[in-house]
């Protein structure tokens, strides 16, 4: 049987070898813009239509228009689904159901008069899935391969005038099963379209050949160009119209690196065609064991990067590609992982010439049949018939991509098993590119990969590779070899929700470890798709809300950005812990540590500026006289002199701030730009004041004590300014009335890594256990001479787990002190609790929040670094983090004390003893585990919730990869903590 193109396994037929980009002076045409457009819902409505559709004369006035480069369902044709791992489709290769989506594309363009005779190609940079050329009416040819570039030659069928090009896209495919790559299936052409004059004598592929050696700082330049006459000239190294293909050295050239990404511009020309290259000399090895490039380790402080936008999908603007690019290096990212396909070619000349290190991924991945079978059955990375497609994949990705300095690893693809053809893609990457290294996660034996490479190991499993203990392969030999391997993560600490938790305890280990070379953060960007409720409220769709039958839900939502491109706390907390400079101040030796951890750029760049706050109140600054610090190299310099008004902190907290910022504008930021900062306290420990112009708060327990008194009727006790019931329950203090007294409070709405996809999950303990319907029993209410003591016990339904809850109320008649003591009640066994404090709610004018301790944005146990000690004010709505999928967030810690104010600035103030954690929301946790998007999360009409903690659980990374490292998990056990409250 003859299978339909889209079925069989042939990658293309009437295709041009692959070939580099090639930006040349030769007449182009670019056909991006709209193109008529006609759905067919299956296949066999598609063939219905076949007609004549492809003809010139074809009358497509009643089609559709869509643009080219988009995805037809962005565009409302069928709709988008999400998977990560399992196919959407039944598992039948190479077959795909006839319920195949197909689009019809027609283009009609004009020819210059002064277009060239001679050859010229068609060129599609990107099409999902598989797809079925015509121009004027005679068919080129076909391509598959939805992340790679495809050119038919049509020089001799070109005609002056109106030309036509008609193109047949189909969603499903036998390379969709070459492509299951954890995010939306979209289909239709992507990337752009245009037509390339091919001129006579013109330019043929080259291939750039540029190395550095860091003993003596020259430079050797080879450019391969198939035996045509090609010249080439490099004005700043004194090259013109030389031999391109003849070996030139250079006795001292400027390297290329991500930190200093130095490039030589030049142009390859021929008599038909001149074309701009841009030049990086860079040379990267293994050598002992470590990935070097120019002679030195480097370090990954990477991220996988998806391309993504929540309008357009992966059909990315260029302006946005620039935009990632400067964000990035505005939050210290060096490397990029491009997961899980060659990204657009632009996205790489960016990378070349703004400095990140690239992983370049082949467009391959299989995981969905991981779980066919015994594991992998039919997986086609180990049956021979798959061996053309997964050859042509890897060769069209290193053709395309192989001039690019910031390209210093192939990958073979992702998640695809193991088998013969990813080897013979090893051996023929390296046969065609023996200056890169050759990657593959899925090589666990490392019998064909240079790089040892893993996926979301815990921290121990880290350190123990870093050793070089890792445990044995079955094969000696492999084994042996995979010891000699430098080792990096290529997917780590996965930036779902709320978190991730042990970054800073991972980068430490990369540190201390030269073989760990650092790794790749999933991901950069939530794919939310933009989307709306029916009364125009905006949100950003996940899987399911296109009532996909099989999804994998807010999976697809694990970025470091939100799907607007706005940075998360994961990214500001990631751009402390990967810093390129750290910064020590250590008040007590009388010095400012500043270690240089790039590996090549010194310091020089750098401004070291310095500021002194009290309270949080900027009270000193200046700038530190910092030397140019070698790469590696750690100098001290002194403490900035603190004296007079000062000096004289009395009870407020003096911190020292130290930050180094960008001396020069750059390309991605601007002077001033905060590159690195550390913090250290000056002052003796003691209590912060509140703001100024208000009594200072006091932590302190009261030195006089009222006695609580009943009223008459007995229904009310009055202690100072606080009001309570019978209960012993706070319903007033002063003039803020509560709306629920503060009781204890044991639940979080469970975040992505507590819910765990692929990871430990807590939530089931959380839930048995009834950590989120509890109830309160009170056992006594004790008025005595100096205090109101209120004994409860706290539990859930259907189990005898709780805790007793002690709350003692003093007051001196300005402030409520509450000192609560809990004990666990019953076997919790490994049960680890969300939250331990107290929960109130006061009246809903209360929207302003200020407070002295880390901030500004949310922190938690485990992934607090980028929180500095300081004032901070929000509205309540921004207290809160937006994620996709509604869970805990807006957590600060590390509070000093808190003013929940009107807009009078009237309201309630807490200071802590010594500290506690603040979280202020308008609706509860309940309210925030029920809702599903943002939008279902209406604020109350007459309260706001006060959480103040003291202890919360860390976040870990469990949503895919380890759980809450031991030092950060909140086990059930006594505890006393306490508050005082004040109104002002």
């Amino acid at each position: 049987m003859t299978l339909p193109f889209f079925l069989d396994l042939i990658p293309g037929e009437g295709l041009l070898p692959a070939r580099a980009t090639l930006d040349s002076d030769a007449p182009r045409i670019e056909l991006d813009g709209d193109w008529a457009f006609r759905w067919s819902a299956t296949v066999h409505q598609s063939a219905f239509h076949q007609s004549a559709f492809h003809q010139s004369a074809f009358d497509d006035s009643a089609w559709d228009r869509l643009p080219v480069p988009s995805h037809w369902q962005l565009h409302g044709y069928g709709a988008p689904a999400y998977t990560n791992v399992r196919f959407p489709f039944p598992v039948d290769p190479p077959f795909v159901p006839d319920e195949n989506p197909t689009g019809d594309y027609r283009r009609a363009f004009e020819l210059p008069e002064s277009w060239p005779d001679g050859d010229a190609v068609l060129r599609f940079e990107g099409v999902d899935s598989a797809y079925k050329v015509w121009l004027n009416g005679v068919e080129l040819g076909h391509a598959k391969g939805s992340r790679l570039a495809s050119e038919f030659p049509v020089g001799d069928l070109l005609r002056p005038g109106r030309n036509v090009v008609a193109v047949r896209v189909h969603q499903w495919s036998s390379a969709s099963y070459a492509e299951d790559q954890d995010m939306w299936w979209l289909s239709g052409i992507f990337r752009s379209v245009s037509v390339i004059a091919r001129p006579r004598h013109g330019l043929p592929d080259y291939f750039v050949h540029a190395g550095y050696d860091h003993r003596t700082g020259g430079g050797t330049l080879r450019i391969e160009t198939g035996g045509t006459p090609v010249r080439l000239s490099l004005p700043e190294l004194g090259l013109h119209h030389a031999p391109a293909s003849d070996p030139h050295r250079f006795e001292a050239v400027e390297p290329w690196s991500a930190e200093v990404p130095r490039l030589y511009e030049g142009t390859l020309s021929t008599p038909g065609e001149s074309a701009r290259i841009r030049v990086g000399f860079r040379t990267v090895a293994v050598e002992d064991g470590l990935i070097r490039v120019n002679g030195r380790r480097v370090l990954f402080r990477g991220v996988n990067r998806h391309e993504w936008h929540p309008e357009h999908g992966r059909a990315v603007p260029y302006e946005t590609m620039v935009e990632d690019v400067r964000l990035m290096k505005q939050h210290n990212v060096n490397a990029v992982r491009t997961a899980h396909y060659p990204p657009h070619p632009a996205f790489l000349d960016l990378c070349d010439e703004y400095g990140l290190w690239v992983i370049d991924e082949c467009d391959l991945e299989t995981h969905g049949f991981e779980g066919i079978g015994t594991g992998w059955q039919g997986n086609p990375s180990d049956d021979p018939a798959w061996e053309p497609a997964l050859l042509d994949r890897i060769r069209r990705t290193v053709e395309r991509d192989k001039n690019h300095p910031s390209v210093l690893m192939w990958s073979l693809g992702n998640e695809s098993g193991d088998g013969r053809n990813l080897r013979a893609m090893a051996e023929w990457t390296r046969q065609r590119d023996p200056d890169r290294l050759v990657h593959y996660e899925g090589d666990q034996s490392c019998a064909y990969v240079d790089v040892y490479s893993r996926m979301y190991p815990p921290h121990a499993e880290v350190e123990a590779t870093g050793r070089r203990e890792e445990p044995p392969t079955d094969d000696p030999a492999d084994d042996a070899r995979r010891r000699s391997l430098p080792f990096i993560l290529c997917e780590y600490a996965h930036a779902m929700g709320a978190g991730p938790g042990g970054l800073l305890e991972y980068q430490r280990l990369f540190e201390a470890y030269p073989r760990l070379q650092g790794g790749f953060v999933w991901e950069w960007i939530d794919h939310g798709i933009a989307a709306a409720t029916t009364d125009g409220r905006p949100y950003f769709a996940y899987g399911g809300d296109f009532g996909e039958p099989v999804h994998d839900g807010n999976f697809v939502a694990d970025g470091l950005l939100f799907a607007d491109r706005t940075p998360s706390p994961a990214l500001l907390e990631y751009k402390k812990v990967i810093e390129p400079v750290r910064i020590e101040p250590d008040p007590a030796v009388g010095a400012v540590r500043i270690t240089n951890l790039q590996d090549f750029a010194d310091t020089a760049r750098l401004r070291f500026r310095w500021q002194v706050e009290r309270a949080g109140v900027a009270v000193d600054r200046g700038e530190l006289d910092v030397p140019g610090i070698a790469p590696g190299a750690t100098i001290d310099i002194a403490v900035p002199s603190v004296t007079g008004p000062v000096a004289a902190a009395g009870p407020d907290e003096l911190w020292l701030t130290v930050s180094a910022v960008l001396a020069v504008d750059h390309p991605w930021a601007a002077a001033g730009h905060e590159v690195a900062w550390g913090q250290a306290r000056l002052a003796p420990s003691r209590p912060a004041t509140a703001p100024a112009g208000s009594p200072p708060p006091r932590s302190t327990p009261p030195t006089c004590s009222l006695p609580p008194t009943r009223s008459g009727d007995g229904d009310r006790i009055r202690l100072g300014t606080a009001d309570f019931d019978a209960d012993g329950r706070l319903l007033r203090i002063g003039d803020v009335e509560l709306r629920q007294p503060p009781r204890l409070h044991l639940w979080r709405a469970p975040s992505d890594n507590d819910r765990a996809f692929y990871g430990p999950s807590v939530e089931p303990a959380w839930r048995g256990a009834g950590l989120d319907r509890l109830r309160h029993r009170t056992i006594a209410v004790e008025p005595e001479a100096d205090a109101l003591t209120v004994r409860t016990r706290v539990g859930a339904a259907a189990t005898d787990l709780g805790m007793f809850a002690t709350y003692r109320w003093t007051s001196d008649g300005e402030r409520l002190e509450l000192t609560v003591d809990v004990d666990p009640v019953g076997d919790w066994g490994d049960t680890v609790l969300p939250r331990l404090g107290v929960r109130l709610a006061v009246p809903a004018r209360y929207g302003d929040v200020e407070w002295f301790g880390t901030g500004p944005e949310e922190s938690y146990p485990d992934c607090r670094q980028a929180a500095r000690v300081g004032r901070h004010r929000r509205s309540v709505e921004a207290m809160q983090t937006p994620y996709v999928y509604p869970q805990e967030n807006g957590h600060r810690s590390g509070v000093r004390w808190a003013r929940i104010t009107a807009d009078d600035g009237r309201g309630l103030s807490v200071v802590g003893a010594p500290t506690f954690g603040l979280t202020v929301r308008r609706w509860t946790d309940e309210q925030l585990d029920a809702a599903r998007h943002p939008t279902e999360l209406q604020p109350s009409a007459d309260r706001v919730w006060i959480h103040l903690d003291h202890a919360v659980h860390g976040m870990g990374s469990a949503s895919c990869g380890p759980g809450t490292l031991e030092p950060y998990r909140l086990r059930p056990a006594p505890a006393t903590f306490r508050f005082v409250l004040t109104t002002r």
